[in-house]
């Protein structure tokens, strides 16, 4: 039995059912509330959790001929699928040449392969869902040192000659600065493969796709237990679902349901503000090709253009359950470290979400039963991974493991201190890297 206790994240920041006060909420058409779930139902796999994993692995799992219901706590792409700063990177979360140190050079041209393959999905499932989700080209990893250059050169080498990824190459100087439009930043790697998009957007396509298939989402349903007997009992207020396999694809949102994945598996929460538009001069200056921007510090700053001009910002981290008083004032101070030009505008929004990190920051995906499955940990490169790990999961259940098992073999530690102290043990951590950042 698994249940959730003590403080919650699905509640500590959020009203229930309502996407938060972001700017990609308030572009686009939410829609009405999926019904919850009511009553006793029954199907073959029920997935806890409507975001980029659950309903990656819905979608194909209805492509497969199986009965699924999604349960989502509040809406789907409610959590960190629909909060993110939208960038669909290359490549792990972890670079190549650390792979293969950790893992050895066959695993780490597996993991590169299934990052590809990850890139390739989310563009096909756009395509064949037709979601209009504002994709576009180009993530420029910038380098906030200059010592950090030649290990950026080494890496792009590498990328062409051993992974045959000719979409990567080394930037430094004034082409650099006209690609982003600040001084900030001495090299980079610019990756025309890599891309963005507007995750909400996606996640809503997706959760549109999920029904289209003969799939069910029931919003605004919160789990509170899960039972294991002949068959899979998932307990709600006000209903049961029963399932002969299950999914938790909760991520950061997991609280106490799964203490075993919760145990490697740590919530962090992080911000992002937009810009009122930009004007015409800060518009023609600032990222110019509409790349997105990701930095080399420990805490990432990442941002990019929205279709309307605005600038999205995102970076700064908490560990405690609560957001900062004031989101804006507390990333804006990151934002003009980049491009004080922008002293004086505007910040129309300012919104937290809390995606989850594993030690290894690699995807933690595992089969925890032979009927009951957990994918979560994207670290921050969710857009790609979290979509391609639901469906490796959903292929997992119908009995093909080949890809699966490339994930699930790499090994996760639990964080020290375990549930109760991973919190304060991790922030005086990252007080360090914090510090280290700046050195």
């Amino acid at each position: 039995m698994a249940n959730y206790t003590g403080s919650n994240l699905l509640f500590s920041n959020d009203k229930l059912g309502v996407y938060p006060d972001s700017w990609y909420a308030a572009s686009v058409n939410t829609g009405k509330p999926k019904a919850s779930l009511t009553g006793a139902h029954k199907c073959d796999v029920a997935i806890i959790g409507a975001g980029f994993t659950g309903l990656s692995s819905a979608l194909r799992l209805c492509e497969l001929g199986y009965r699924v219901c999604v349960v989502e706590a509040h809406r789907a792409g409610w959590g960190a699928s629909g909060r993110n700063g939208g960038q669909l990177g290359s490549g792990q979360r972890v670079e190549q040449a650390t792979l293969e140190q950790r893992y050895g050079q066959n695993h780490a041209a597996q993991l590169w392969s299934l990052a590809e393959e990850s890139k390739s999905l989310v563009k096909r499932l756009i395509d064949r869902f037709n979601i209009e989700c504002d994709l576009q080209p180009g993530i420029i990893n910038a380098d906030h040192k200059t010592r950090f250059s030649a290990d950026t050169r080494h890496y792009i080498d590498l990328l062409n000659n051993q992974y045959n990824y000719s979409d990567i190459r080394y930037v430094e100087g004034e082409e650099l600065h006209a690609l982003t439009g600040t001084m900030r930043y001495p090299s980079a790697a610019v990756d025309t493969g890599a891309g963005h998009l507007h995750p909400l957007k996606y996640a809503l396509g997706l959760a549109k796709a999920v029904v289209e298939s003969g799939g069910e989402i029931f919003e605004n349903t919160v789990v509170e237990r899960v039972t294991h007997c002949d068959k899979i009992s998932i307990h709600t207020a006000h209903g049961t679902l029963e399932a002969d396999s299950l999914v938790y694809a909760c991520n950061g949102y997991l609280g106490g349901l799964q203490s075993s994945v919760a145990a490697r598996v740590m919530p962090i929460n992080n911000f992002i503000i937009a810009t009122s538009p930009l004007g015409a001069s800060d518009n023609s200056e600032i990222l110019p090709e509409n790349m997105a921007v990701a930095d080399s510090r420990f805490v990432v700053n990442y941002f990019r253009k929205s279709p309307d001009g605005r600038l999205l910002f995102g970076g700064r981290e908490s560990y405690g359950y609560t957001f900062p008083g004031d989101i804006k004032s507390y990333v804006r101070s990151a934002m003009l470290e980049i491009y004080p030009q922008l002293a004086s505008i505007d910040i129309d929004y300012g919104w937290g979400g809390t995606l989850a990190i594993t030690m290894n920051r690699m995807p933690h995906i595992s089969a925890l039963k032979p009927n009951v499955y957990s994918s979560s940990g994207y670290s921050g490169h969710g857009v790609g991974m979290a979509t391609l790990s639901g469906r490796l999961v959903a292929d997992a259940i119908d009995g093909t493991m080949k890809k699966f098992d490339v994930l699930a073999k790499v090994k996760h530690a639990k964080f020290p201190g375990g549930i109760s102290l991973r919190s304060p043990l991790m922030k005086l951590g990252m007080l360090y890297y914090s510090l280290r950042d700046k050195l």
